[in-house]
C-alpha cells in the first residue's frame, strides 16, 4: 500500500539523544517517512526479480549522480519501499562494477551494502534511510570510477554450455579448483537456476576463506552477499552468486593452482592440519588463559604456528569461545597499534569468517575457517610495517579512565577525544564499561552514538563496513575480553569534533527542496 508522507512525521529519541550529545542533528530526515523495524527486516518473500524492481535498477543506472537523492527520495515519497531500494542497489553493484583488478577499492559498492543496511537495522526508525541513501551516492561514484577503469564494465549474458542440474555442482568445483572463471561462470548460474543456495554458500566459505589476495575481501563479499541475499530474496542469487565466483578468483600472475605462493599456503597446509583436531571440539571449556596464550601467539608467531597453537589449545580441552576471543582481540590490538587500512581488514575479516563459521553447516569447514583466520592475523600483521610506526602497546597496557556518573557526558567525552587523544578516549571507555551492573546500558549507548557518528561524519565505505562489524562482534566476544575489543577499535572510529560528510549536507539540501 502506498504511505502518504507528510512533514507531521517528527524525527524522535534518536535525533533527540544525538543533539544532547553534541553529536549532531539529523531532523532533516522528518521529510521521509521512517523505516519500520519490521520494514527493514527485509522479508525475502516480498520482493521479486520481476518489471517491480527492473525500474528501480534502471533508474540507479540511469540517473546522474547530482540527482539521484532527490529523484529517489520523490520515488519513496511515492511508495518506493526500503526493501527494493536495497535490491536495486546490490543488484546494480554486482551487474555494473567490476571486482577486478582486485576485490577491494571501487567494489566496496557492493560489499557495503549489507554493512548499511546493518546500520539502518540497528538504528532509530527515522535514521534508516540515511546509511542506504550514503551507499546510493557511493554506488554512483564507483560505477563511474569502474569507466574510468575498466571501460565500462557489464555483466554479460551466460555463454553457453551451463551444466544441468545433476553435474552443475561438480562441474563449479572442479572450475574453482583449476582458477577457471568461464566454466565457473558457467557452473554457479547453472546451481543456481537448480536452487540449493545454502549449498552454493557453503563451498563459497571455504573459497573465500582459501587465500590471501585482496586483503580478506574474497571472504567479507561472501559473508556479505549471503546476508544481504536472505534478506532482499534468494531469487536474486544468479548475477550475484556470478559476481561473487568471478571475485573469488581474482589472482595475479599464472594459474595458482600451478605455482606455490604465499596467499595460497596456509589454506593447503590446513587442509590437512584440520584432520588432527579432535572429533569433539565442539565439546571445550571456555578458558581466558588460553585466550591470553593465543593472543601472545598471534602477537609474535608465524601463521604457521598460530595455527598449530590453535589445533593444540583445541585438543587440550578449550572451547571454540576462547580461541574466537583471541582471535577478535588480536585483530582490534592491531587497530590500537596502527588505526590504519591493514588493522582495519583484519577485523572486518575476521568477523566475516566469524559469520560463516556460526553459519555453516559443515564440521571441516568450520574448523577450517577457524585456522584459516588464525594463519590469515599474522599476514595482516607483517603487512603493518609497510604502512607506517607501529606501537608496541597491548591490552595490557590500557588502564581503565575514570568516569563520572553522566553517561552522556561521558560519551560526549569519549568521541569529542578520538581525534586528538584516542588512547584517553580508549581509557576513558574502559572505565565506563566496567561497572558490571551498567554496563549492557552503557555499552547501549554507546554504540548509538558510534553509530550516529557514522551517519554524520563517515566519508567512504570503510567507516561503515568497519562500524558496523565491530559493533556486531562486540556482542559475540566474552563479557571477559568484549570491553578490550571495543576500546581498541575506538581508535578507528568518527570523532564528534570532525565536519559533516558532504552526504549528510546534500541530503539535507536535497530534502529542503523538495
Amino acid at each position: 500500500m502506498r504511505q502518504t508522507v507528510t512533514r507531521r512525521h517528527m524525527v524522535g529519541s534518536g535525533v533527540a539523544a544525538g543533539t544532547a550529545l553534541g553529536l549532531g542533528d539529523l531532523s532533516f530526515l522528518r521529510c521521509l517517512r521512517p523505516v519500520s523495524a519490521s520494514e527493514s527486516k527485509l522479508p525475502s518473500d516480498q520482493v521479486r526479480l520481476d518489471a517491480g524492481i527492473e525500474p528501480v535498477v534502471r533508474l540507479l543506472e540511469d540517473t546522474p549522480r547530482e540527482r539521484l537523492l532527490e529523484e529517489v527520495a520523490d520515488r519513496i515519497r511515492k511508495g518506493l519501499s526500503y526493501r527494493d531500494l536495497v535490491a536495486g542497489l546490490l543488484l546494480a553493484g554486482v551487474t555494473n562494477v567490476e571486482p577486478r583488478p582486485s576485490v577491494g577499492h571501487k567494489f566496496h559498492t557492493v560489499l557495503v551494502v549489507n554493512s548499511a543496511h546493518l546500520a539502518s537495522m540497528s538504528s532509530p526508525a527515522e535514521h534508516r534511510w540515511l546509511p542506504i541513501f550514503w551507499a546510493l551516492d557511493y554506488y554512483k561514484s564507483a560505477a563511474a570510477r569502474d569507466v574510468r577503469e575498466r571501460g565500462d564494465w557489464k555483466m554479460k549474458s551466460v555463454a553457453e554450455g551451463v551444466p544441468p542440474a545433476h553435474k552443475a555442482r561438480d562441474s563449479f568445483v572442479k572450475a574453482m579448483d583449476n582458477w577457471d572463471e568461464a566454466a565457473a561462470d558457467r557452473a554457479v548460474a547453472g546451481l543456481a537456476r537448480s536452487g540449493g543456495v545454502n549449498d552454493i554458500y557453503e563451498m563459497c566459505f571455504r573459497y573465500g576463506a582459501r587465500d590471501f589476495r585482496s586483503i580478506g575481501h574474497k571472504a567479507i563479499f561472501v559473508a556479505n552477499s549471503y546476508r544481504t541475499l536472505a534478506s532482499i530474496g534468494r531469487q536474486h542469487a544468479e548475477p550475484v552468486l556470478r559476481s561473487l565466483a568471478y571475485a573469488l578468483l581474482m589472482h595475479e600472475g599464472d594459474n595458482p593452482a600451478r605455482r606455490d605462493d604465499e596467499a595460497d599456503r596456509p589454506f593447503r597446509r590446513n587442509r590437512e592440519l584440520v584432520k588432527k583436531i579432535r572429533s569433539q571440539w565442539l565439546d571445550g571449556k571456555t578458558d581466558s588463559n588460553a585466550t591470553q596464550s593465543l593472543l601472545t601467539t598471534l602477537r609474535s608467531g608465524s601463521n604457521d604456528e598460530a595455527c598449530d597453537h590453535v589445533v593444540e589449545l583445541l585438543n587440550g580441552g578449550v572451547g571454540v569461545v576462547s580461541i574466537w576471543d583471541g582471535l577478535h582481540v588480536a585483530a582490534g590490538e592491531m587497530v590500537m597499534q596502527q588505526p590504519g587500512i591493514i588493522a582495519l581488514h583484519a577485523v572486518t575479516t575476521t568477523n566475516a569468517l566469524y559469520f560463516a563459521f556460526q553459519t555453516s553447516a559443515d564440521d571441516e569447514t568450520r574448523r577450517l575457517l577457524m585456522l584459516q583466520n588464525a594463519a590469515f592475523l599474522p599476514m595482516f600483521r607483517w603487512r603493518m610495517p609497510g604502512r607506517g610506526h607501529v606501537d608496541e602497546r597491548t591490552i595490557g597496557d590500557l588502564r581503565p579512565g575514570s568516569v563520572g556518573d553522566d553517561s552522556r557526558a561521558t560519551i560526549g567525552k569519549i568521541f569529542a577525544g578520538l581525534r586528538g587523544d584516542p588512547l584517553d578516549s580508549a581509557q576513558t571507555a574502559l572505565g565506563f564499561l566496567k561497572d558490571g551492573d551498567a554496563r549492557a546500558a552503557r555499552a547501549k549507548e554507546l554504540i548509538k552514538a558510534a553509530r550516529l557518528l557514522v551517519f554524520l561524519k563517515g566519508d567512504n565505505a570503510h567507516d561503515y563496513k568497519f562500524s558496523s562489524a565491530i559493533l556486531e562482534d562486540y556482542h559475540h566476544v566474552s563479557p571477559a575480553w568484549r570491553d578490550f575489543y571495543m576500546a581498541t577499535n575506538l581508535f578507528l572510529l568518527k570523532g564528534s569534533t570532525g565536519p559533516d560528510n558532504e552526504l549528510v549536507k546534500r541530503t539535507r539540501a536535497a530534502l529542503a527542496r523538495s
